[in-house]
């Protein structure tokens, strides 16, 4: 071979080498965590343009012992395994992780119950997420989830890479309760149904579920004291259904579900109105003495307990003492709503005796902002829903108030004249009207100090399946939930609905049936 040849083939090979840098060789552009469609948004995010990426390698690390530490890093690899393919197994930190390991550091001592704050570090090797309290790992491991790709909440093996940009975030919640009530009277849903919402509610950073678990269509959990509530009160529902009930060892069983979720169950028994199965399984506590029909429509506002009466309140003292010995939440929601067949001087008697039974057996009253008429007891909580002057009055006596504007925040109202589920009676509440308001300038004389919080409730008239409470949550829970955790100033619709479009392919992939609103871009998102 000539040294002319030679010249020409070793060109010939450079210029192949160089050909192909762009498809083997090429840089990542820079990532943007900024950019990322978290909800809630975060408190502060800073980016650093590189990227993480789990692998084959990959595992959980938790520094120490704690079991709650060690349920959240197996909580995480659980949802990791099965659409990576991965092996992750939760191990003990040593300082040594490998690339590609997730972190879990509890800086606190185990003292603080409550503090929902985090941080995280992702950089090219780990992901490093710390807190001074289990909550706040699992706040932040919501966050985690968000950062990968949607498909990473499918059951089934899918196709990588799996990475996510790298920064700094810093979060906490704005407010201390973010909830979501079910109502489970006017038709019954499972247990397992229940769970799905806890699951649902605890990927947005709720940290309250609100059950409804008696009204005039059904009492739905086994008072022993008291047994014809559920064989008789539980029998039906609207519509005519054959109801169902929650046993004690059910419902506990469903409090423990959401405590490892960081939910805090909310029991409501609601009185004295909206109590008729209970009035149709106990003749006594009503003023006549005889027992009620089982009720099946949706009117309001026909039923009351027999204010004057001692058993009501031996009653009411035995539900009470049963429920909150299954509950550990401090909580207690007593209902007090639309109680249009009570005596006024009724009313109050009765509110402000329960309050103190309720304070008797160690919780917090909740009540619907009718409960402000009375004199509220220390520590007690309107819940507005109705009329604003009611949640003044409350503000008034010192106490604070729970945000559920029937207007903005009941998720069985219809989207519009379309929607086929739910009701109009408050409003039509697209998906823009339920994220744009803020709770601290809402009513005049209440400022974000007097205010414990955001729920959105589901009323059950219309709604009877899982997939129906999905269609009505979904996408406008999101948006509450981001009401309760991001500052105002933080929140813009405009900004907001384009994240939102980004997790319609994420509600695909968990199996949530929502409303594809017009007012979000879902089919501009790639």
């Amino acid at each position: 071979m000539s040294l002319r040849t030679i010249k020409i083939s070793l060109t010939a090979i450079m210029t192949i080498l160089i050909l192909s840098v762009p498809a083997s060789c090429k840089k990542q552009a820079p990532s943007d965590l900024s950019a990322e469609s978290i909800i809630p948004a975060p408190l502060t995010v800073i980016a650093t343009g590189g990227y993480f990426t789990l692998n084959k390698n990959t595992d959980v690390y938790i520094n120490g012992e704690s079991e709650e530490l060690k349920f959240i890093g197996q909580y995480i690899a659980d949802r990791l395994k099965p659409a990576t393919g991965f092996d992750i197994e939760v191990k003990i930190a040593s300082g040594n992780e490998a690339p590609g390991s997730v972190i879990l550091n509890l800086t606190g001592d185990g003292k603080i119950l409550n503090d929902e704050s985090y941080s995280m570090e992702i950089t090219r090797q780990t992901v490093k997420l710390s807190a001074a309290s289990p909550a706040g790992i699992f706040m932040g491991v919501q966050t985690l989830r968000q950062l990968l790709p949607a498909k990473i909440e499918l059951s089934t093996l899918q196709e990588g890479p799996w990475k996510i940009p790298t920064g700094t975030i810093s979060d906490r919640p704005e407010y201390a309760y973010r909830g979501a009530m079910l109502d489970v009277s006017r038709h019954f849903f499972a247990v397992e149904d229940v769970k799905r919402f806890v699951d649902m509610i605890s990927f947005y950073k709720m940290n309250f579920l609100h059950l409804h678990l008696s009204d005039d269509q059904g009492w739905r959990i086994e008072i022993k004291s008291w047994p014809n509530l559920t064989i008789h009160g539980g029998s039906t529902q609207v519509g005519g259904g054959k109801g169902g009930f929650y046993t004690q060892e059910q419902y506990s069983d469903i409090v423990k579900y959401a405590q490892q979720r960081y939910v805090t169950i909310v029991p409501e028994i609601d009185m004295p109105g909206h109590t008729n199965a209970a009035l149709a399984s106990y003749a006594e506590l009503n003023t006549d003495g005889k027992a009620r029909e089982l009720y099946t429509g949706t009117e309001v506002g026909f039923s009351t307990f027999a204010a004057r009466k001692e058993v009501t309140y031996k009653f009411i003292n035995d539900v009470v003492k049963e429920i909150a010995a299954l509950t550990p939440g401090p909580y207690f929601h007593i209902g007090g709503d639309e109680s249009h067949s009570t005596k006024k001087d009724d009313y109050i008697y009765f509110i402000e005796k329960v309050q103190e039974i309720v304070k008797s057996h160690g919780k917090t009253v909740i009540g619907w902002d009718e409960i402000a008429t009375t004199k509220m007891t220390e520590g007690a909580v309107a819940q507005f829903w109705d009329k604003a002057a009611n949640a003044q009055k409350a503000v008034e006596q010192g106490r604070q108030v729970l945000y559920s504007p029937a207007k903005r925040a009941y998720l069985d109202m219809q989207y519009d004249a379309s929607t086929k589920l739910g009701l109009h009676w408050a409003a039509y509440i697209e998906v823009d009207n339920s994220y744009n308001w803020d709770p601290a300038t809402l009513v005049p004389g209440i400022q974000k100090e007097n205010i414990l919080g955001v729920e959105a409730p589901l009323w059950s008239e219309t709604i009877t399946s899982m997939d129906d409470i999905e269609y009505m949550v979904f996408p406008r829970m999101p948006g509450i939930a981001e009401i309760g955790w991001t500052p105002s100033m933080k929140r813009d619709w405009n900004e907001y609905k384009e994240r939102l479009a980004v997790h319609g392919e994420r509600f695909k992939a968990m199996g949530i049936d929502y409303y594809k609103s017009k007012l979000v871009p879902w089919d501009s998102i790639k």
